[in-house]
C-alpha cells in the first residue's frame, strides 16, 4: 500500500462529509479501501441515529469487516475527514489498516466545529486518556468484590483458546 493518499478517495471522503452536513449530520466521513476498491463508506450517523458510537469510522469499519469476513483490515487503507477521536482511533488500531489518511487536524477545524459533552470538552478528550483511570472526569469505579469472579472468565477463555 502506498503512503500517499489517492485523490479519488480524498474527494469521495470530502463528498460524503459535505452531503452529510447538508442533510443535517455532522462533518465527518470514512472510507475503507482495498486494492483500489471502496469496501465501505459512511458519514458520521450520530445525529441521525441517536447512537453515540455511530461515528463514520466505526460504521465503515463494521461494514468493511463484515464484507471481508474478518476483524483484521490489514491490506486496507482508511480515509477519514479528521484526526480520529480516541474511540475511533482505538477501533482503527484494533482493525489494523495499513494507513489512515486524515484530511484535516482538530486544531484546524475546532474554530468551526465543537462537540462538548458532560465529562469533557472535545479539545480536552485526548488529555483524559493520559490521566490515571481514578483521575478521569468520567467516574470509573472498580467493583473490587467482583474482581476474582471476573478474572475466572478470562482464565476460562485462556483454557479454551490455548
Amino acid at each position: 500500500m502506498s503512503t500517499t493518499a489517492d485523490p479519488e478517495f480524498v474527494d469521495r471522503t470530502l463528498e460524503i462529509a459535505r452531503e452529510n452536513v447538508e442533510d443535517g449530520g455532522r462533518p465527518f466521513s470514512c472510507l475503507i479501501v482495498r486494492d483500489g476498491e471502496i469496501l465501505a463508506e459512511s458519514p458520521n450517523l450520530v445525529a441521525q441515529t441517536n447512537n453515540p458510537v455511530a461515528h463514520a469510522e466505526t460504521v465503515a469499519i463494521e461494514q468493511a469487516c463484515k464484507r471481508v469476513g474478518s476483524e483484521d483490515l490489514s491490506g486496507c487503507d482508511a480515509y477519514v475527514m479528521a484526526h480520529p477521536c480516541p474511540m475511533c482511533l482505538g477501533a482503527l488500531y484494533y482493525c489494523s489498516p495499513d494507513n489512515v489518511f486524515f484530511l484535516t487536524q482538530r486544531e484546524r477545524y475546532e474554530e468551526y466545529y465543537t462537540d462538548s459533552r458532560k465529562y469533557f470538552e472535545f479539545g480536552e478528550f485526548y488529555d483524559e486518556y493520559e490521566k490515571d483511570w481514578e483521575d478521569r472526569n468520567l467516574p470509573l469505579v472498580h467493583a473490587d468484590e467482583a474482581d476474582e469472579d471476573a478474572l475466572s472468565i478470562y482464565e476460562r477463555w485462556q483454557e479454551l483458546n490455548e
